[in-house]
Order: structure tokens, then sequence, then C-alpha cells
């Protein structure tokens, strides 16, 4: 991989976007390489994954020089690149069962900022920032931003971040609830490798089904997310892991889940 760095161990996957001299913009290479990776993710039954970017910034979102964009010249099919590219990404990541953290080390812009949000958990260092680019050059947020970003914020600060393209600070995004953590840059690694490894420990089939649950619970009325957290309570009471939880607690003793 030529593009990031990818390493699983001890059941924690990382990847770090590993193009430091362009912010780590993403351009066709990388969304291979980052394909392959979460494949590996998968395949290695991972218990838990990073995502990062390497020196000064999380990614600066599309490397812009990636396309052939002249003005006055034909157009671009940006649909049928995003079908290609962010689509799958995103989808990856979400439908990984395992958790994933998202280590947002500088500036997560454009398309990298809405991938930053789409892992289950953002934490940010205090020098980070999310910026909502899109509309400088004419586009709208993508990447799941139109419905990510009113879910988590609501659609006034959503709207508003889409029309300004402000830059919002690490702490801002934390107070908003926009992202789980914002620590001081000296702490960003060592917080997210405790939790990585705290969640590599938890019952990886009880967090799988966590991350359905909520997900699939907006395209869902409240009577159906019942029945739903019913069906999923069901399988995970007959789990091997219930019973280790179960009986951990009761002999007053950390437990080992094995994820099944």
């Amino acid at each position: 991989m030529e593009t990031i760095l990818f390493s699983l161990a001890e059941g924690i996957a990382r990847i770090t976007l590993n193009r430091p001299e362009k912010l780590n913009a993403f351009n066709t290479a990388m969304h291979a390489d980052l394909r392959g990776a979460l494949e590996q993710t998968r395949r290695g039954a991972a218990r838990v994954l990073i995502l990062t970017g390497a020196g000064r910034a999380f990614s600066s979102g599309q490397d812009l020089a990636d396309r052939t964009v002249v003005a006055g010249g034909a157009p671009l099919d940006l649909g049928a690149t995003i079908d290609a590219t962010y689509n799958p990404l995103i989808r990856g990541l979400r439908e990984l069962p395992c958790p994933v953290i998202a280590a947002v080390n500088g500036a997560a812009a454009g398309a990298a900022a809405n991938v930053a949000l789409a892992c289950d958990l953002v934490i940010a260092a205090k020098s980070a920032s999310f910026i909502q680019a899109f509309g400088k050059i004419g586009l709208l947020p993508d990447s799941g931003g139109t419905w990510i970003l009113p879910r988590l914020v609501g659609s006034a600060r959503a709207l508003g971040l889409a029309l300004t393209g402000e830059r919002l600070s690490a702490e801002q995004a934390a107070a908003w609830g926009m992202i789980w953590r914002c620590v001081e840059d000296t702490e960003l690694a060592p917080t997210v490798d405790e939790l990585a490894r705290q969640l590599a420990a938890a019952p990886t089939l009880a967090i799988a089904r966590t991350k359905e649950a909520m997900y699939g619970s907006w395209q869902r009325t409240l009577s159906e997310q019942l029945d739903v957290e019913r069906d999923l309570q069901r399988e995970l009471g007959a789990s091997a892991d219930f019973r280790e939880g179960v009986a951990a607690f009761l002999e007053k003793r950390a437990p080992r889940f094995m994820g099944r």
C-alpha cells in the first residue's frame, strides 16, 4: 500500500493516511488502498480499528489535482467518482462489526471531515479542526455529510457549517456533541491507544449489534425499534460473552470476552 500505513496486532487494526506532503489528501490510489485495508480488517477479525493521519493533518479532503477540471471545459461526472470511492468507504466504515475510532490529529477538511464523523468514536487533538469546505468550490457536503451532520448537531448548525465553510475547532466540536472527546495534542495518541485496548477487550458481538441497532434506528418507528432490540437482545443473551460477563460479575473478576 503506497498511500496508507496498515497494521493489525492484538486485535487492534490501524490505518494511517500517509500522504503528509499533500496533507493526506484522498486520491484514487488511496481509495484503493483503503478498500484493501478495510477488507484486511474484516478478514483479520480485528476487534477495533483506529483511523488517523500522518504529519500535521488528518486529511485535507479530495486531492483536486487528481481530477482534470478546466474552467469552460467538459463537465466531470462527480457522481460516478463518489459512487466508486467515497460511498463505498463510508459504507465500509459503518458496516464494520468492530468499533472504529477516528483519531483526528489535525485539520479534517471536506470529505475527510465526514469520513472522520462516519467513524463510531471521534477523538480529536485540541489543535484539530473540521471544515465543510465544499461550498468554496461550488459543491455540497458529500461522504455522508448531509446525513451525518444534522443528526449530530441539528439542522441549524449543520447548515451553518455547510453554507459558510467556517473552520470548527475541536473544542467547539466536542462542546456541540459532534465528536466524543477533545484532548491535548500530546494526549491524543495515549488516549486513543487506551480506548482501543479497552474496546479490544470488550464483548465485540454486543458492540456490533449495538452499532446495528443505533445506526438503523433512524429508519424505524419506536415500536419497530423495540422489536429490533428484543430480537438482538435474544441473540446476545444466548452468547458465550453474556454468560462470561455475568460469571465475571458474580465472581468479582475481570471478564474474558471472546466475541461470540
